[in-house]
């Protein structure tokens, strides 16, 4: 069988992003959403690396642009997710990629 992704088995956050495509752009109206163990109004943000809201929602609706992450009790830190506000971008899809694997970049203007 195959082993825990860490010791314990905990499960980690993962900030998921609509539309699914890294990095966001702010004119795709991108909503991030923080799933993690614990109370969703737990959730805590952080915006450029700073606590930006605290005991916030689970979903949220992105209007500057910045690198963001969020926390929640039990499961920790999530990964960063950068939101651009560019108006040219290339883009790949918003999951975890492997070496040998195929991949469709986007050129957005």
């Amino acid at each position: 069988g195959c082993c825990p992704l860490s010791p314990t088995g905990a499960q980690t956050t993962q900030l998921l992003v609509q539309p699914p495509w890294r990095p966001a752009v702010l004119w795709d109206r991108v909503t991030l959403t923080c799933q993690g163990s614990g109370t969703a109004r737990a959730t805590s943000w952080y915006k450029d690396g700073q606590r930006w809201w605290q005991k916030g929602p689970e979903d949220l609706s992105v209007t500057e642009s910045g690198t963001y992450t969020c926390d929640r009790p039990g499961s920790g830190l999530s990964p960063p997710v950068r939101v651009l506000d560019e108006r040219l971008v290339l883009q790949v899809p918003a999951l975890t990629l492997l070496e040998g694997d195929t991949v469709t970049l986007r050129c957005r203007v």
